[in-house]
């Protein structure tokens, strides 16, 4: 099998060079390219036609979700994992609204890096499948026949499920609604209840798949 070829998208140096080295160490990749900024990534991205892009969360000129949008419009084919320090709400669905396929935490052990990426990739081990079912299963949408409907929804919780879909805050939702904050944390867990929903990523991912969206 051909090795993946692979873009390393981040605007510091020592951060390209611990994830190349990373890569360097399974034959299954290989990288052929690195960005400092979000505008070199799609530029390079035009010029290599790599099977797949890490692309940093946070770069100048382009950021890496603006990179990300621009990359999937133009090469739908490109698989783009996005990769930060934190597991901010807002910024894991604005990745997936973008097109990115993964969204990888910087401070995950190095095995589990791989063990993710050969997931998303399609390699077909059991150690791959599990890690990606434990990162992923937040997002999964291929088996929701049986999810409840939006209609179990008052109209203030659904207005409160598009404010976290957008990746507000509590106290962000309360300024917006002229609520106290700890009215929204109760409606969240009604919210939460009603639909059979473990937590605020989940209802987020949920707020997605319905089109629940604050209109503009």
């Amino acid at each position: 099998m051909n090795a993946y070829r692979v873009l390393i998208a981040d605007d510091h140096p020592m951060a390209r060079m611990g994830i190349r080295s990373l890569l360097d160490a399974d034959p299954s990749f290989e990288v052929i390219g690195e960005a400092e900024n979000g505008e070199q990534a799609y530029r390079l991205c035009e010029q290599l036609q790599p099977d797949l892009v890490l692309m940093d969360i946070n770069m100048p000129k382009w950021t890496g979700l603006e990179a990300t949008r621009e990359v999937k419009k133009a090469f739908p084919h490109i698989k783009v994992v996005i990769l930060s320090v934190s597991d901010d709400v807002g910024d894991l669905m604005t990745a997936i609204q973008f097109g990115a396929q993964g969204y990888l935490l910087k401070n995950l052990e190095p095995d589990d890096w791989i063990n993710y990426l050969h997931a998303l990739l399609g390699e077909d081990s059991q150690p791959s499948r599990e890690m990606a079912g434990r990162l992923l299963h937040p997002f999964r949408q291929e088996d929701q026949s049986d999810e409840l409907t939006p209609q179990l929804l008052t109209p203030r919780e659904r207005e409160i499920v598009m404010y976290v879909g957008a990746g507000k805050t509590n106290r962000e939702i309360s300024e917006a609604l002229v609520i106290a904050e700890n009215t929204v944390k109760n409606h969240l867990k009604n919210i939460l209840d009603k639909l059979q929903l473990a937590n605020r990523v989940q209802l987020a991912a949920y707020a997605v798949r319905h089109n629940l969206v604050i209109k503009k």
